[in-house]
């Protein structure tokens, strides 16, 4: 098994498991910290973390860099892209894709492979707010 990264099942990576099932209000370590330990109160935030990361690395979950505060995370790995509240920081799955190409002068010589596009606006609430 060398090289490769363990998984070890405990009930508290289950509890994380199954609150990112599904879920897409892409939520960061805290908020699931916070979610998780009324039902395990002894469990740290650094098991959160710690799983958080094995989960991104084995390709389970994205790592958003969308928010200035903190880290998000989208267990959603299909695929997609994303409109976030400049006010609120919703965040709202979009599951269409866009026509985009970058000419060869800008590309600089890459081979693009991917892309993923963040549109930024203000939220229904937030907009009907001021």
């Amino acid at each position: 098994m060398e090289g490769k990264t363990v998984f070890k099942m405990t009930p508290q990576r289950a509890a994380i498991l199954e609150y990112l099932d599904g879920n897409t209000s892409h939520p960061s370590a805290e908020d699931i910290y916070s979610a998780i330990q009324k039902k395990y109160p002894m469990m740290s935030f650094a098991t959160v973390y710690n799983t958080l990361e094995a989960l991104k690395a084995k390709g389970m979950l994205w790592e958003l860099n969308i928010d200035d505060q903190r880290k998000r995370y989208d267990p959603n790995t299909k695929l997609h892209h994303h409109l976030i509240c400049e006010k609120c920081r919703a965040v709202v799955d979009i599951f269409k894709d866009f026509d985009l190409t970058v000419p060869a002068d800008i590309a600089q010589g890459f081979m693009i492979t991917g892309k993923h596009v963040e549109f930024y606006g203000l939220c229904p609430d937030c907009a009907k707010n001021g």
